[in-house]
């Protein structure tokens, strides 16, 4: 079967499976995994060599550990180092330790292989999760934070977990690099990275094009797993530690952005390549066992998780619909057991046993939430956190795209009010500037979606567009009126032209950016040429006033350019009057 061939199979379960789960609120993950069983050996065997596929979609998992390194701020980890302890320390060691006695005792497994199983199993699935707390609206009240700290905890703990899985192989090499060079290969890493990765992205941002920053994105994970595979550690460590040095970067944003589309793909072909290496003969030999087995974990799980949480003090209805959400097995379950599998930790049964036990237990999630909803929602739980008082404080309600001289001044105003607010720009070398004075401004298009998903617009209030192009203000305003009709916008209007396309729109405040200036200017010229202070600003409100009345009426009556000019000489001979008027009394 040719390449294409097998590309053309995967894009086309794909677009069959993942809207069919989605709509019935399965999540996507569970439609990859279902799309993969269809097309694997198991039912139709369309695609050959499940294995290979496996190894290359791995790329994928990398790639969401170096989204994952940008999400952990020191900031976001320091705000939250207590609740990452406590509630994601103790889910996990409790989690592990459960499921691993268990499987030693019970199962008759070997300690190291218990072992393996229970810190694979202890993690959940962090896409699957946040995903239905979102769909829930609960991810930002307290018990959803507490859940994302659980989560977080996980995702912090994969990269010592593959370490451990690696370091307990039986059969080490002898070849393998010696320790010091692997810690000169992460300290290379460390230091590239603070002090060049940056100075190249600038570079690129400025001379580059939109493709040569999605390039020098994949240069940057590629490389630094690269580096990290060839001194005997794992690509996927080399990620995520370039993208914890690249948190706090004002390209941050863009870097998610450009990799997202790539992260997408791959991670999903890894999930269908997942599905494909089930083997579903192990559920046929024997249903009863595989799907106690999934309950189980989801029970054990959840209960621990949910215990956890009402130690915190949350409520009970909350704690067990968060506890729900995070009971499943987790993606890098699958990372695991094909690391243990390829160092010999466990044979093929077990980690298959493993595998198709966290596809179970991710296909009993979603309707386990749905129905505890449908009994527990309306009935005694305030599920739905509205009041502002419940929101994350620190979440930025305001959005200013375009952070120049312009955007700045509202900037100020903010930062000396404590509001938050996020800003963009997309001029490298002026970012680096007004991030010397504190300001957190992030590098990216304002103009593209992701990118403002990115920054927060789903959460803000509003959202001033304060770009320098008239083209580019009138883009993303057309844009979030579209996606996001709820923010109010705060428009720039680059002159009188603008103003009018702008009000065409729907945008019901926009700023003349030279207007107020330039008239405050006039008042100067006044003064200087004679006139008294009292004199000079009643001409200019008399001016202000008259222009503003008769842009109101060519927005009203939708002129046209030919309209517009006669209208303009008409209220050049009407200002005149009105100062005639103004000098008589």
């Amino acid at each position: 079967m040719s390449l294409l061939t097998s590309v053309a199979i995967f894009l086309g379960a794909t677009l069959v499976a993942v809207p069919l789960f989605k709509k019935f609120k399965l999540g996507a993950i569970l439609g990859y995994l279902i799309a993969g069983v269809v097309i694997g050996p198991s039912v139709f065997n369309l695609v050959s060599d499940p294995y290979t596929i496996l190894h290359f979609a791995e790329l994928g998992v990398v790639l969401l550990l170096f989204v994952i390194g940008l999400e952990l701020e020191p900031a976001t980890l320091w705000r939250m180092r207590n609740q990452i302890i406590f509630s994601g320390g103790s889910q996990l060691l409790a989690s592990a330790a459960a499921i691993g006695l268990f499987s030693h005792f019970v199962l008759g497994l070997s300690f190291t292989a218990s072992l393996v199983i229970g810190l694979a199993l202890a993690l959940s699935s962090t896409a699957f999760a946040i995903q239905l707390m979102n769909e829930q609206r609960i991810l930002q009240t307290p018990p959803g934070q507490r859940g994302f700290s659980i989560l977080l905890m996980q995702d912090v703990a994969v990269i010592p977990i593959l370490l451990l899985v690696t370091a307990l192989a039986p059969l080490q090499t002898e070849s393998g690099p010696a320790w010091y060079i692997s810690l000169g290969a992460v300290v290379s890493v460390l230091l590239v990275g603070r002090f060049l990765v940056n100075p190249l992205l600038r570079v690129v941002a400025r001379y580059g094009s939109s493709e040569v920053m999605t390039a020098a994105a994949l240069f940057i994970v590629l490389v630094t797993g690269l580096a990290m595979d060839k001194v005997g550690l794992s690509m996927g460590m080399g990620a995520f530690i370039a993208g914890i040095l690249l948190a706090d970067s004002s390209f941050k944003h863009q870097l998610e952005t450009e990799i997202e589309p790539f992260k997408g793909l791959l991670l999903g072909l890894f999930f269908i390549a997942i599905g494909m290496n089930l083997d579903l003969q192990l559920l046929f030999n024997d249903p009863v066992f595989m799907v106690s087995m999934s309950i189980l974990l989801v029970i054990v799980k959840g209960a621990i998780i949910f215990s956890i949480l009402r130690a915190s003090k949350q409520s009970s209805t909350d704690s067990m619909r968060v506890a729900i959400m995070l009971s499943q097995g987790g993606e890098f379950a699958f990372v695991v057991m094909t690391l243990a599998l390829s160092n010999t930790l466990l044979d093929a049964s077990t980690a298959g046993q493993v595998n198709l036990i966290v596809g179970l237990s991710m296909a009993l999630t979603s309707p386990a939430v749905i129905v505890y909803s449908l009994f527990f929602h309306t009935k005694n739980c305030p599920a739905v956190y509205d009041s502002l008082a419940d929101v994350d404080a620190t979440e930025s309600r305001v959005i200013i795209a375009g952070f120049g001289r312009f955007g700045q001044i509202t900037g100020r105003i903010l930062a000396a009010n404590s509001i938050p607010f996020t800003a963009m720009d997309k001029d490298a070398e002026h970012i680096e500037f007004v991030r010397q004075f504190g300001n957190k401004v992030y590098f990216g298009d304002a103009t593209r979606l992701e990118l403002l998903k990115r920054a927060g617009i789903e959460n803000a209030r509003v959202l001033l567009v304060a770009i320098d192009n008239g083209e580019e203000i009138t883009e993303v305003v057309k844009l979030v009126q579209l996606e996001f009709p709820k923010v109010k916008i705060i428009a720039r209007a680059r002159n009188r032209m603008h103003a009018i396309e702008l009000s065409k729109l729907g945008v019901s405040y926009f700023v003349r950016e030279m207007f107020d200036s330039a008239l405050s200017a006039s008042k100067e010229v006044l003064k200087a040429y004679g006139y008294s202070q009292g004199q000079a600003d009643s001409m200019a409100t008399i001016f202000s006033e008259h222009d503003t009345k008769m842009l109101a009426r060519v927005i009203k009556e939708n002129l046209g350019i030919p309209e517009i000019i006669k209208t303009t000489e008409l209220g050049r001979r009407e200002l005149q009057q009105l100062f005639e008027e103004d000098k008589q009394d």
